[in-house]
């Protein structure tokens, strides 16, 4: 004879108040730690839009040595945007100059900073050589007018939201770029 007892498993009335302290705690603890890296999302849009200023005037110039053709970014300060072109002549018809971006099929290669993926991000200033206007000639070197071999003094660019200001400087001769948070200390 077996004295073996049927084993009823136990049934679970809930949680305890130890488990519901510690979960409380973790999901404190992970909650501090993502809202303050989600205030940082303004910045981050106008760190990508600094990066894409970069990538689009190296592509400029990328482009000017491959085809061995002038190529000139074209900044709009006051309507928040810039126009990567190709140089046909001693002036720039933004129009019908503007090259295609290889990135977005069928569109002309013009950056919008009223775009939301920037989160606020403007075009303060471009100052090259005196203008909003970067030409590159057919060795990639940046150049002071559409038809002349004179070289650029080179300039900067400023871009400003969510509280920081960036300067991205194209140095003379070269082409050479380079960027600097400019962001005024509140101390």
């Amino acid at each position: 004879m077996s004295h073996l007892k049927s084993v009823t498993p136990r049934q679970s009335r809930g949680y305890t108040l130890v488990e519901l302290i510690i979960t409380t705690a973790i999901l404190g603890t992970m909650g501090a730690l993502v809202v303050p890296a989600m205030s940082q999302t303004g910045v981050l849009r106008v760190q990508t839009a600094v990066r894409a200023v970069i990538a689009d005037i190296t592509f400029a110039q990328s482009d000017a040595l491959a085809y061995q053709a002038r190529r000139a970014v074209v900044f709009d300060v006051q309507n928040n945007l810039y126009t990567v072109v190709e140089v046909n002549g001693a002036e720039i018809d933004i129009e019908n100059d503007a090259l295609y971006n290889p990135g977005k099929f069928g569109q002309k290669y013009v950056q919008d900073f009223t775009d939301d993926i920037f989160g606020g991000a403007s075009l303060a200033s471009a100052n090259i050589d005196g203008d909003g206007l970067l030409i590159f000639d057919e060795l990639g070197g940046p150049v002071l007018t559409t038809t002349g071999n004179a070289p650029s003094a080179g300039g900067t660019i400023d871009i400003t939201g969510s509280g920081s200001t960036y300067q991205i400087t194209i140095e003379a001769f070269t082409g050479r770029i380079s960027v600097e948070d400019t962001t005024p200390d509140d101390g």
